[in-house]
């Protein structure tokens, strides 16, 4: 290959694997907000991601061409996104009885949902396949496997930094997927391509309907004309979310309403103010979970001089700056600190007479990496009690939350927070407002005595052992004790048999022998994938579960593989024991530091040590890969292999809804094992590679 070809072959791959990894991005978030439960199951669409490039790299030798239909199925598949209400896919309920999904149908059919979502699933996985077709095929031809793969990095890399951009700009679909599908119109130039594309493109603007779009949500706001004084709806990822009400005195002294409203207003008021009004002091409150400014304007009421008020989405707070009828956020006495709430507790060291916990409910999960919420870290033992020590003494700290998922949460809850405070929590339920309680602890303050005169309170019981309580490493506020998650082991048994189904149409029957098994890249694929999700859940807890921690993770886990890469092209690796043995010290390290271990030192210092715990593992997964993959007889086949095993590492992380989340590396070393015994029994290609 002279030098223009191959320079010619390195754009190839480095535009495939940009637009494959902005197109899954885009997917990813645009799928969560057309069909709202991939906004609890988006780690789902991203194992739907791997396993069409996985079989897109072994079918690419053979079928090229299939570059062609990429775009010509996006746009189906951006068809019944697009008309996902019209066609009964936006509100799909799974009925999982062991998670709550806020808004859920208890008479939905079952395995109509699961059909329907294996539909989508599946034409995910087709998109995909012909996404990679061509880099399957080019990929081996550059002549250099490592070097093909650094073009590789580079692509993806920029495909994360690229998205970040859309991102950090508040951009709406129509963008994400205009900057994802782009290189395809470039890599196949056909009239149905070039088609194809302005359909996607369109399909998706059309989609808007007058939402906007902050990096964790679709937010649309609406009127709710059977409320009391028509208040504006927020609704984040098409569930209703947050009511922007009128709460004023002007407003409860409105003339024309009737009983029930009156009732409904005072109710509300009553509900926000009550934290505002037990402490002796109104110096200063902290509110998370701040959303469009209900709490907010309540504690301006109750006469606070100074109100923090915290909340992790960017638009949300401004379309409380812009519409809340009270215009709460234009007050001189408030702050606002765009930040995730267990991020806050652990950097600021003032105090205050009052922490209010608002309805921190979230709707979408805080990575495609892993099966957490975007608020389970707020909801653990560890984030209660950092949150009590910033309590003033007398103080009163708050926590409102629905219990219309049963009465499992509110006894949780409870647990919670007598497990990081001390103290047993007085429960004042407001079931008639958002089917709601508020948890009341003081310090230094006869909250019980306060709250007994409440005609809202319910008397302090006995706390129940049941159901668990969430930690840092068992943080899964949503999960419901003692039952089984039928719905996802469905779904996620569905989508293993279209893998079974897909690899056997891509590599024959003989991909199911041992001999045509290639387990090094498939245990390293299953491996790596557990050790990113343990250092995408470490490092959001130091610096805090918002979406540029997560892209710098991502992006700092390709420079680090592309280092590993460049690092093993320039040495030569005589033998890969001792790399195994160093791989399985720092994952020992890694299983048994804490998750908060660094939370105590300054961010620049717990930044560096967390990086280091967390980096170094993947550092050297890397080395280990790049070493295998050179001596590869069939590199591209050997990256399909990977991403297959990525499918089941996929699979694997959900063992930590059971296990607790330090068990993934556990897990990761079995598999890193397998893959030091498999590497050694081979011949040819790899078992030179570990002496």
């Amino acid at each position: 290959m002279d030098r223009r070809e191959r320079a010619r072959t390195a754009v190839t791959i480095a535009l495939s694997t940009f637009g494959i990894l902005a197109l899954e991005l885009a997917l990813i978030r645009w799928m969560s907000q057309q069909v709202r439960m991939f906004a609890y199951l988006n780690n789902i669409l991203l194992m739907t991601s791997f396993l069409g490039m996985g079989l897109g790299f072994g079918i690419g030798r053979r079928r090229p061409g299939l570059i062609h239909a990429t775009l010509p199925l996006l746009a189906l598949l951006s068809g019944l996104l697009t008309f996902s209400r019209e066609l009964g896919l936006m509100r799909l309920t799974l009925r999982d009885p062991s998670i709550l999904m806020w808004g859920d149908d208890p008479h939905a059919a079952f395995f109509t949902t699961v059909f329907k979502l294996l539909l989508l699933m599946t034409l995910v996985v087709v998109v995909f396949v012909c996404a990679a077709s061509l880099l399957g095929s080019v990929f081996g031809r550059y002549g250099d496997t490592l070097g093909a793969y650094s073009w590789d990095l580079i692509g993806s890399l920029a495909g994360i930094l690229a998205m970040t951009a859309l991102a950090a700009l508040q951009t709406s679909p129509p963008w994400w997927l205009a900057v994802g599908a782009l290189p395809f119109l470039w890599l196949s130039r056909r009239w149905t391509t070039v088609l194809s594309f302005l359909v996607v493109v369109a399909l998706a603007a059309s989609s808007i309907r007058g939402a906007q779009f902050s990096p964790y949500n679709r937010l649309d706001v609406t009127r709710d004309s059977q409320e009391a004084l028509t208040p504006k709806v927020l609704a984040a990822n098409r569930d209703a979310h947050q009511y922007l009400l009128d709460l004023s005195a002007n407003a409860l002294a409105t003339p024309g309403l009737t009983d029930k409203q009156q009732k409904s207003l005072r109710d509300r008021d009553y509900m926000y103010r009550l934290p505002f009004t037990l402490p002796t002091h109104r110096r200063s409150a902290l509110i998370v979970g701040a959303g469009t400014g209900n709490d907010v304007a309540a504690a301006l009421r109750s006469g606070f001089t100074r109100v923090v008020a915290v909340e992790i989405d960017p638009v949300i707070y401004r379309i409380g700056l812009e519409e809340h009828p009270e215009k709460p956020y234009d007050d001189p006495r408030v702050e606002v600190v765009i930040s995730d709430a267990r991020t806050f507790f652990e950097r600021t060291d003032e105090k205050f007479d009052v922490i209010c916990f608002g309805l921190l409910d979230s709707h979408a999960m805080f990575s495609a990496m892993s099966s957490l919420r975007l608020d389970n870290y707020v909801y653990t033992e560890e984030a209660m009690r950092a949150a009590y020590a910033h309590l003033t003494e007398p103080g009163v700290m708050s926590v409102s939350f629905s219990v219309a998922g049963g009465p499992w949460i509110a006894q949780r809850i409870t647990r919670i927070l007598h497990a990081s405070t001390g103290v047993a929590p007085s429960v004042i339920n407001f079931v008639s407002v958002f089917y709601s309680r508020t948890w009341l602890v003081g310090k230094g303050l006869d909250v019980p005595a306060l709250a007994s005169n409440l005609s809202f309170a319910d008397p302090v019981r006995p706390i129940p052992d049941q159901p668990r309580v969430t930690t840092d490493d068992w943080p899964f506020l949503y999960l419901r004790p003692d039952t089984f998650p039928s719905g996802l082991v469905t779904v996620l048994v569905s989508l293993l048999v279209v893998a079974a189904a897909g690899a056997r149409v891509v590599f024959g029957e003989s991909f199911f022998s041992w001999r045509r098994f290639n387990g090094p890249f498939f245990f390293m694929g299953a491996a790596f994938l557990l050790i990113e999700t343990r250092g995408v859940t470490n490092l959001s807890l130091l610096f805090g579960s918002t979406w540029i921690v997560n892209s710098a993770v991502f992006a700092g886990i390709l420079l680090a593989a592309l280092a590993a890469n460049v690092l093993v092209r320039r040495i030569t690796i005589r033998g890969l024991t001792p790399l195994f043995v160093l791989l399985a010290g720092t994952l020992a390290v890694n299983y048994v530091v804490p998750p908060g271990a660094f939370l105590g030192f300054s961010p620049g210092t717990g930044g560096v040590l967390a990086a280091l715990v967390n980096g170094v593992p993947v550092g050297i997964a890397g080395v280990i890969f790049s070493s295998l993959l050179a001596k590869a007889p069939d590199p591209a086949a050997a990256l399909g292999w990977n991403l297959l095993g990525a499918v089941l590492g996929g699979s694997l992380e959900y063992l930590s809804m059971v296990l607790g989340l330090r068990a993934l590396i556990l897990i990761a070393l079995a598999l890193y094992a397998l893959t030091f015994m498999v590497t050694r029994g081979r011949s040819p290609g790899t078992a030179s590679a570990v002496q």
